[in-house]
């Protein structure tokens, strides 16, 4: 069977490159990994990278016309849109006989495949789920005359207007069993390699979807399962054999696991990774960074990590379903900077159930915990609401009590309960869009920074941090914003002025990890 699959073109848009909505990082490899799974069944399998080569949807039709596929897999991502471009493209190539089967795949059609089957008359069918077995069987069943179908675990299928879906789909409860991913040469041009150490996460966190993509159809959470130290070990062997790379990142959502065990993994991956004189990062639970596994993992390479802190309030991480206390969260940035490592951190300041007063509690955690000096932490921490999204709890909690606008049939809006919250998110969240605008061609290094921006900013970040002070403070004296629409417009104008003095410069300014995605990939 000839298998092709795509990862789509996407839109861009620097308002909104502070969301993990788009896909949580640990989705990079779902393709590589299917691809792998296929090339091992002795399949011939190719990939598109329709998004990171920047090809036309032309482009792409030429490449599928030229594979002629059996089957064409999608790798669907939300991008904050309806994505119309797409399914007209796939209409066209179905009417073309181009593609005799297409079926997608992902986070996105895993907890919206009723609304994705039903608005993208092309599709045949969506992989629920962790791909690699699905798209296996799918393509042993076509290869076999299409007979079976409606009985491959985790496959959505249309069939007469109607939808089946047989069963969960199966995982490999070992991922050592699973081939390394095929790696295209789009991803080798990253400057650091992905890496997935583990699946799923052993947190219950309302907001967050991971448990119910790993292992399962919506609604059956698995554990965490890592692979063993020696096989990704044996993987970073080859990847530095074959292409000399020495950066690495983990896209783990959960890189320890769970207990005394997680722990024992991360010392034994970390010793034997010493030896080999590479750079890592990571992303992990507050409650997991240790003194001991973070020294190891800091002398094996590590340098950057991702801590989901999520709030400083203790009642917000109790209605989050963290399973953290401020206490864990205090503890892990000491931890961490004692070893010479400054986290980049996921934070929710506006959780649709804050008060004025979590509000408040949470801007003192972050100015003692020294989270409120630089730029482009700042803007993270004090502008995020909670995106709510489908196949979390807090998305059906949220629909449930009527309290979800929804925006696409993916991503709703939360009503916060107080209004006073609101404003002050409202005021936020323009202030630091305006920021990502302005910012956007410096901080994805498509222009170099102006000379002197160090102070420029310094300025900014001092500006935005009194917004917020100031803003709050009203607010908790009971003072009304009359007229928000009026306020927000002084605030534009004002912070137009200041991010007016980034202008272009023709002198490169580099500002170290800041102006990569890396930052703003994920809140929590």
């Amino acid at each position: 069977m000839k298998i092709l699959l795509l990862e789509h073109p996407r839109s861009h848009r620097p308002e909104r490159c502070n969301d993990i909505a788009n896909t949580p990082l640990s989705s990079c490899l779902l393709t590589g990994y299917a691809a792998a799974m296929l090339l091992e069944e002795g399949h011939e399998a190719e990939v598109i990278e329709g998004h990171m080569d920047r090809l036309s949807y032309p482009d792409i039709r030429r490449k599928i016309a030229a594979f002629a596929p059996d089957i064409l897999g999608v790798h669907m991502v939300y991008h904050w849109e309806e994505d119309k471009r797409l399914a007209g493209f796939l209409r066209r190539i179905k009417k073309e006989g181009a593609a005799p089967f297409i079926a997608a795949y992902g986070y996105y059609p895993t907890f919206a495949f009723r609304q994705i089957l039903a608005g993208f008359g092309a599709l045949d069918a969506v992989a629920l789920g962790e791909p690699e077995l699905t798209f296996a069987a799918l393509a042993k069943s076509i290869a076999g005359g299409r007979g079976s179908l409606n009985k491959i675990p985790g496959l959505s299928v249309r069939s007469g207007g109607k939808i089946f879906t047989s069963s969960p789909p199966r995982v490999a409860r070992d991922p050592d069993t699973l081939p390394f991913p095929f790696r295209t040469a789009a991803l080798w041009r990253l400057p650091e390699v992905n890496l997935l150490g583990s699946r799923g996460c052993y947190g219950r966190c309302t907001f967050c979807h991971i448990n119910s993509f790993f292992g399962g159809a919506p609604r059956s959470p698995s554990p965490w399962r890592g692979r063993s130290p020696e096989n990704i070990v044996m993987e970073i062997d080859a990847l530095i054999a074959e292409k000399g790379k020495r950066d690495f990142y983990f896209t783990d959502p959960n890189f320890f696991g769970p207990g005394a065990g997680g722990q024992q993994r991360a010392l034994r991956l970390a010793g034997m990774l010493e030896e080999r004189d590479i750079r890592f990062g990571i992303e992990a639970r507050a409650n997991d960074i240790r003194d001991e596994s973070i020294g190891a993992l800091a002398r094996a390479g590590l340098r950057h990590i991702l801590v989901g802190l999520e709030s400083g309030s203790g009642r917000s991480l109790l209605r989050m379903g963290k399973m953290t206390t401020v206490q864990d969260n205090e503890e892990a940035l000491r931890t961490l900077r004692r070893h010479g490592i400054e986290p980049n951190v996921g934070f929710i300041m506006f959780e649709p159930d804050s008060t004025l007063e979590d509000i408040e509690t949470n801007f003192r955690f972050l100015k003692r915990n020294r989270l409120l000096e630089n730029l482009p932490v700042s803007a993270n921490v004090l502008y995020h609401h909670q995106i709510i999204l489908r196949g979390t709890q807090a998305f059906d909690a949220l629909r449930k009590e009527g309290r979800l606008r929804m925006e696409t049939s993916h991503e709703g809006r939360a009503l916060f309960r107080e209004p006073a919250v609101e404003t002050l998110a409202n005021v936020m969240e323009r202030a630091t869009n305006l920021l990502f605008l302005r910012m956007d061609g410096i901080w994805s290094g498509r222009r170099p920074a102006p000379l002197g921006a160090h102070k420029t900013y310094a300025e900014i970040n001092e500006y935005l941090v009194r917004l917020f002070e100031n803003t709050l403070g009203r607010l908790l004296r009971g003072e009304n914003i009359p007229d928000e629409v009026d306020f927000i417009a002084r605030v534009e104008e004002e912070f137009l002025t200041l991010t007016g003095k980034l202008e272009p410069a023709p002198v490169p300014f580099r500002e170290g990890r800041m102006g990569k995605d890396e930052n703003f990939r994920r809140r929590g």
